[in-house]
C-alpha cells in the first residue's frame, strides 16, 4: 500500500460514524498527578492496569475510532499477554501515538510556549510504526493573558505544528494537529474566540506553506468557552454559535473531522457542548466529533481508585460516557440520557 493509500485508510477509520478518539496520553508525570489526585500509586504497572481497564471495556468498539497511547502504553501487553496496539486493532480500533515532547519557554515571548521534538521524529515514527501506530497527536498550548499569545507565539507554534504534520505524513501516519487555546484564566468567551480564530488562520497559513494535505489530517482544537475563572459561564448555545463561526473563517473544508478536546470542561459540559455543536450545523463541512481525555476518564478513574474489584463499575461508567458522546456527535443527546 502506497503512503497516501495508508493515509487514507486511516482516515475513514476514524471517520467512521457515531465514533470518536480517546486521548489516554498522558505523559508519566501528569497521570501520577490525577492520580495522585484519588489516591493511586503510580507505578508502570497501575498504569498500565488502568490503561488496559478502558481498552477492554465490553463494547468499546461502538464507539471509539482511534485511541492515543502514550509511548509507555505502545509497548505494554494486556493481562493476556497481547500487545496493547493489537488489541486495539484486533477490536477494529486504531491505535496513535503522541509524539511530542512537551513545551519550553518560547525566547523572545514572555509568556509564549513552544513544543518540543523535531528532532529525530522521522526516526522515532518509523519505530512507532512498526509497534502498530497509525496516527499520531503532537499538542501546541496557548495561554490567554492580557499580553498572551504573542504574535510570535501564535507563528512559532503554527509553524512548528506544520512540520511536524508534514513529517508524519511522508511517514504514512495521519498528524492530529493540536493547537489548544487553555481554559485557564479569567478571560471572556469573546477573548478567546478571538484568540483561537488568530491561531487557527496561522496554523492552517502554515499547514499550506508546508504543503500539508489537509484532507488526511485530524484537526484537534479546544472549543470557545470562557476562562474558567471566568464570571459567567456560557451555555451550549453560546459555545457552539462561537466556535463555529471560528471554524468556518479559518478551517478549510478539506479537513474530513475535526475532534475537539475537553481541555478542563466537566465531563457533562463537554458533551452538551459537543451536543449543541451538531444540532447548531448538522450539515457543517466537517465531522465534529471528540477526543476527549478528562471528560472520558475523570467518571473512571474516581471509581476505579487502582482496586480490581471496582473494575466492572469504572468499566460501565466508562462505556456510559462513550455512549453519551457518541449521541452528540450525531446531535442526539440530551440531559435525559445521562440517567442510567
Amino acid at each position: 500500500m502506497d503512503t497516501r493509500s495508508e493515509l487514507q485508510s486511516t482516515i475513514a477509520r476514524i471517520l467512521e460514524a457515531g465514533k470518536g478518539i480517546l486521548a489516554a496520553d498522558e505523559s508519566t508525570p501528569t497521570i501520577t498527578k490525577r492520580f495522585d489526585a484519588v489516591g493511586i500509586e503510580s507505578s508502570e504497572n497501575s498504569r498500565r492496569a488502568y490503561r488496559t481497564l478502558m481498552l477492554t471495556t465490553p463494547g468499546v468498539s461502538e464507539y471509539l475510532a482511534g485511541v492515543i497511547l502514550f509511548e509507555e502504553t505502545l509497548g505494554q501487553n494486556a493481562d493476556d499477554g497481547t500487545p496493547l496496539a493489537q488489541l486495539l486493532v484486533r477490536n477494529g480500533i486504531a491505535p496513535g501515538i503522541k509524539v511530542d515532547k512537551g513545551t519550553t519557554p518560547l525566547a523572545g515571548a514572555p509568556g509564549d510556549l513552544v513544543t518540543q521534538g523535531l528532532d529525530g521524529l522521522a526516526e522515532r515514527l518509523k519505530g512507532y510504526k512498526a509497534q502498530g501506530a497509525r496516527f499520531t497527536k503532537w499538542r501546541e498550548v496557548y495561554a490567554i493573558t492580557p499580553a498572551n499569545p504573542t504574535p510570535l507565539g501564535i507563528a512559532a507554534n503554527a509553524e512548528v505544528l506544520a512540520r511536524y504534520a508534514g513529517i508524519c505524513q511522508e511517514q504514512g501516519l495521519v498528524p492530529i494537529v493540536e493547537p489548544e487555546v487553555l481554559i485557564d484564566g479569567d478571560h471572556s468567551l469573546e477573548r478567546c474566540e478571538e484568540v483561537t480564530e488568530s491561531v487557527l488562520a496561522a496554523v492552517f497559513d502554515a499547514l499550506r506553506r508546508h504543503r500539508v494535505a489537509t484532507e488526511l489530517i485530524v484537526l484537534k482544537p479546544n472549543m470557545v468557552v470562557p476562562g474558567k475563572k471566568h464570571s459567567r459561564r456560557a451555555s451550549p448555545e453560546e459555545v457552539a454559535a462561537a466556535t463555529l463561526r471560528v471554524l468556518r473563517r479559518t478551517v478549510p473544508a478539506s479537513v474530513p473531522t475535526i475532534n475537539f478536546l475537553s481541555g478542563g470542561q466537566a465531563p457533562e459540559e463537554a458533551t452538551a457542548n459537543l451536543n449543541a455543536l451538531n444540532t447548531l450545523d448538522p450539515h457543517a463541512p466537517w465531522v465534529l466529533s471528540f477526543s476527549f481525555a478528562r471528560a472520558l476518564q475523570d467518571p473512571v478513574m474516581q471509581l476505579w481508585r487502582g482496586k480490581p474489584g471496582n473494575v466492572a463499575a469504572a468499566q460501565s461508567a466508562f462505556a456510559h460516557r462513550l455512549r453519551m458522546n457518541s449521541l452528540a456527535r450525531d446531535g442526539k443527546w440530551t440531559a435525559a440520557h445521562e440517567a442510567r
